[in-house]
């Protein structure tokens, strides 16, 4: 009896279209020296031709040219007919995230938050009976209420990892749910709520126990304000700081240089600290288990950052399969409305032994989620009641779609937008000069949902990246910019005396992005084929009475 197509969309795929980082991630066959697996190659090499094919033409050198959506998307579904299989989605966007639809096109997801317009409307038990009356009423909560509140404590890292402490019903609701999503043992891990993700660094950097002459070694192709912060505090200190290298304009990992620096024998490295992401959120360029387990046998604590992990990821197999010291997430609201949420800092229990005990000192920005109180008016007397808290309904929208449903959406989306945005050429250029050069991983089925990338212009400048951002935004597409580190991007020494960081234009994927608006943002991106747009864009917002942002 063959399964039925539920059955089988819930079957692990690790060597088919989309197998799993921790066994076909490119840096890992290298890093292990073992051959490429036939099957997985030749399914990526298939994957990139049906790609290719989602567009009729090769080129485009006007914006004009380009196809409407409608065709864009028939072919886009003729080459992906499995995308057919991930209308759930579409659904839950439809009846959950209708807002979405009439406000920015967001390519700025970070972390695993995002709110429905349905929570945001939603009133808790006792306020939905007294207003069930009135249909007058206002909602009870409006578009910048929050769903909870945050709560400082003042305790150490250790402290809190080995006792933990008081619970609301909310937060330790909140803490299994988190912990069943992001499938962690609550027998093998503590989880500390944490104010937000650079919070959480530094909380990390401020209590780790490293040795004389110790060591951190981080893999980073960008610039993070977390990951500064943390560095600094390292360097306060006394601790050694490693980077990873990265060739330019790739961004490839110099895997050799990492292999070495890992298993250095010579190091002074007892209870060093490796700070590993699955993938760079900026390129979306995926980074294989095998430097965690690497950086494990060879005597480094493990801090695995999932930032930028998307719900129900592949990569979501791997944590309980490595167990690395520390794990750091977010959960945060696209747009920064409220709520505007907060870090999760997973402590392995049998790593605790890994931390200071800093006496009285305690850590700034361990903290509690409470219940949210709001006013209600009804009837003209005030009612104040604690509002129903749902951020689960997000974990629970991803929970119900599955594992490779989301994984195999993201990579069709992310995919169909690099291709078309190569394809944008200047006219009447011999070479046929690209539009856009584009950071990190090209089409690939092992590519996160993430682009890095900057325009240039018919004569080969580069268009300023916070320029673009600002366009974009007028154009009610939410975009981001983030600096690449030059130093160890294996530039000349040159270079990196004249810059201090390389600056692109990234736009992240999230769970219920959908064809319209990857084919929204390249229909925007090819208005800089037209010499003149930004200028043309300076003089239209001057004629409406709008102040120009000068950049």
């Amino acid at each position: 009896m063959h399964p039925s197509r539920a059955e089988a969309s819930s079957q692990p795929c690790f060597n088919g279209c989309f197998p799993s980082p921790i066994l076909a991630s490119e840096r890992y066959h290298s890093a292990t020296s073992k051959p490429r697996v036939n099957n997985v190659a030749s399914s990526n090499d298939g994957f990139a031709a049906a790609t290719s094919s989602t567009l009729p033409h090769t080129h485009f050198t006007n914006h004009e040219s380009l196809p409407n959506v409608h065709d864009s998307y028939t072919s886009f579904t003729k080459a992906f007919p499995q995308f057919s299989t991930t209308s759930e989605v579409d659904q839950i966007r439809a009846q959950e995230y209708h807002h979405l639809n009439h406000s920015n096109t967001g390519f700025d997801y970070t972390g695993y938050g995002l709110f429905s317009y349905a929570q945001q409307q939603r009133c808790s038990p006792a306020i939905a009976s007294s207003s069930s009356s009135s249909s007058s009423s206002l909602p009870c909560l409006t578009s910048d209420a929050s769903f909870f509140d945050v709560s400082y404590k003042s305790v150490s890292l250790q402290s809190q990892a080995l006792y933990g402490g008081h619970e609301s019903e909310l937060e330790s609701r909140m803490r299994k749910r988190i912990m069943s999503f992001m499938n962690v043992s609550e027998a093998e891990y503590t989880l500390v709520f944490i104010a937000n993700e650079v919070s959480a660094f530094k909380i990390v950097a401020d209590s780790f126990q490293f040795q004389s002459k110790g060591q951190i070694l981080t893999v980073y192709d960008h610039s993070s304000e977390a990951l500064d912060v943390m560095i600094e505090s390292c360097k306060k200190q006394g601790v050694h700081v490693l980077s990873a290298e990265f060739t330019w304009p790739s961004l490839r990992l110099e895997w050799r240089k990492l292999k070495k620096m890992i298993m250095n024998k010579r190091a002074k490295r007892k209870n060093g600290l490796f700070v590993f992401p699955l993938h760079s959120r900026v390129t979306g360029a995926p980074y294989s288990y095998v430097w965690m387990s690497m950086a494990q046998e060879n005597g480094w604590r493990v801090l695995l950052d999932v930032c930028a992990l998307k719900p129900k990821e592949m990569g979501t197999l791997g944590m309980s399969l490595f167990k690395p010291d520390f794990m750091v997430c977010s959960f945060y609201k696209v747009f920064g409305e409220n709520p505007s949420g907060f870090g999760c800092l997973f402590v392995k229990k049998s790593s605790v032994s890994s931390l200071k005990d800093p006496g009285n000192a305690t850590s700034i920005g361990i903290i509690t989620l409470i219940p949210a109180f709001r006013q209600s008016h009804h009837d003209t007397e005030d009612v104040v009641t604690e509002t129903e808290t749902e951020q689960e309904v997000g974990l629970d929208h991803a929970d119900s779609v599955g594992l490779l449903v989301i994984n195999s959406r993201t990579k069709y989306l992310v995919n169909w937008l690099v291709n078309a945005l190569m394809s944008l050429k200047h006219p009447h250029h011999e070479n046929r000069l690209s539009l856009i050069r584009i950071y990190g991983p090209k089409v690939s089925s092992f590519r996160g949902p993430a682009i890095a990338f900057n325009i240039f212009d018919w004569k080969g400048e580069k268009v300023d990246p916070a320029l673009v951002q600002k366009l974009a935004d007028r154009n009610n597409i939410s975009l981001k910019t983030r600096a690449s580190e030059v130093q160890g991007l294996g530039l000349s020494k040159k270079t990196r005396r004249e810059e201090s960081g390389i600056f692109v234009v990234t736009a992240a994927l999230g769970l219920v992005t959908n064809f319209e608006d990857v084919y929204r943002l390249w229909a925007f991106l090819s208005r800089f084929l037209d010499a003149d747009f930004v200028e043309k864009e300076k003089w239209r917002y001057m004629a409406l009475n709008q102040n120009t942002i000068e950049v």
